[in-house]
């Protein structure tokens, strides 16, 4: 009898599943508000497949689009003009460290990531301008730039803040000379949920 509960102890103790198993994939969906550096709006939706590299870190591919209208600087004009960018799409290599010990679904964590980033064309408002040439455009391009981020998880739903540090775009007139630039950092705040890789608490039988 002894010797069948010892055996039957070692079987359920194999069976334990410690959340976020190395190995495992998960898949996340976030979205949420995104507000740029010097004012603004816009919205942010990120795709994000992952693999558990431990049981407290991570690394994935962050497939997100920033939809954002934002201010403009013009060098030698006082004032702000407001300019409409259609789509900011960023492909991002990330990193997630989660503070958890598997004894509850709560998992807070710090993360970051680094990516690459396709800038929208801009239209600006130019009704203001008394000569056409000094309203701007700005033509689509391409940064390498930074992401950091931090939140939580609960069970499989996810809460978090982040920053993206993309560089500044150029803002040309129609004779190609730079006359202002465009600030394409942005803060953004996300809720979202993902499927895979276990749960953070421990559970007796694995899923």
């Amino acid at each position: 009898m002894k010797k069948l509960l010892i055996v039957l102890l070692f079987l359920v103790g194999s069976q334990i599943s410690v959340a976020q198993q190395a190995g495992k994939f998960r898949m996340g969906l976030d979205l949420g508000p995104a507000i740029p550096d010097g004012g603004g709006i816009g919205a942010l939706f990120i795709l994000e497949p992952k693999i558990n590299i431990a049981n407290n870190m991570s690394i994935g591919l962050r497939l997100g689009t920033a939809a954002l209208a934002k201010d403009v600087t013009y060098y030698n004009i006082s004032e702000d003009y407001e300019g409409e960018i259609s789509g900011n799409a960023s492909v991002t290599g990330t990193f997630d460290y989660y503070f958890n010990n598997g004894k509850s679904n709560v998992a807070p964590f710090i993360g970051g990531g680094f990516g690459y980033f396709a800038l929208s064309n801009i239209d600006i408002e130019n009704g203001d301008f008394d000569n056409p040439d000094e309203a701007g455009n700005l033509e689509a391009n391409f940064k390498w730039a930074p992401m950091l981020r931090a939140g939580v998880e609960l069970g499989k739903f996810r809460m978090a803040a982040e920053y993206n540090f993309v560089p500044p775009s150029d803002l040309q007139n129609i004779n190609g000379v730079v006359i202002g630039e465009a600030i394409n950092q942005y803060f953004g705040f996300t809720l979202g949920f993902y499927v895979g890789g276990g749960r953070w608490k421990n559970y007796s039988i694995e899923e």
